[in-house]
């Protein structure tokens, strides 16, 4: 099977907007800050960005979620099931979840109203890509990498087939009967 894969975010690019990302942050002075990596596509982008924040002077806790709403298919469920729940108390928290795209916004939707529910200070989202038109409920990022054309994208973290996550850019499928895509990635 061949699969052509074109850059759509170099890395100076996705390294340079990273730091941008948690200067912005870092300006907005979250306090007793948890960062909250939504598992698994967002692995590089979570731990880039918290070294930036880092850099940027903030120093956040970080934990993991691990949330599915994809079983076999390539299409989003309406059914979100958590396979790895956040161990830290959120109580009186500000919470950032990290994820690698928010398309359907039903798993960040979830993740948030979780994080609220438990008590929360308040909870943001940082998305590293960005992709309105597959919205299926009504949110939005605080912060956004980077607008994403409605394509199936690869690398920096995000897979196909767990395969591709290794990349250090972000590229797109190119469309073809090998590649078995029909545009949606695994992601929200």
């Amino acid at each position: 099977m061949t699969i052509q894969i074109n850059t759509l975010f170099d890395e100076n690019v996705i390294s340079a907007r990273v730091a941008d990302l948690a200067d912005s942050i870092a300006e907005a002075k979250p306090e007793n800050l948890l960062v909250v990596a939504i598992l698994k596509g967002s692995f590089i982008f979570a731990a880039d960005l918290v070294r930036a924040m880092h850099r940027s002077g903030l120093t956040p806790e970080m934990e993991f979620m691990h949330l599915s709403s994809y079983g076999a298919g390539t299409e989003s469920a309406k059914e979100i099931r958590i396979l790895r729940d956040v161990e830290s108390d959120v109580n009186g928290r500000d919470i950032i979840l990290v994820d690698d795209i928010l398309e359907s916004g039903r798993t960040l939707s979830f993740a948030k109203e979780r994080m609220l529910k438990r008590g929360a200070k308040s909870v943001q989202i940082v998305a590293l890509l960005d992709k309105p038109e597959r919205r299926k409920v009504a949110i939005s990022a605080d912060y956004v990498g980077f607008a994403c054309p409605d394509k199936f994208v690869v690398g920096y973290g995000m897979d196909m087939g767990h395969a591709w996550r290794q990349l250090p850019f972000i590229g797109y499928v190119v469309p073809g009967e090998e590649t078995g895509t029909d545009g949606e990635n695994e992601g929200d």
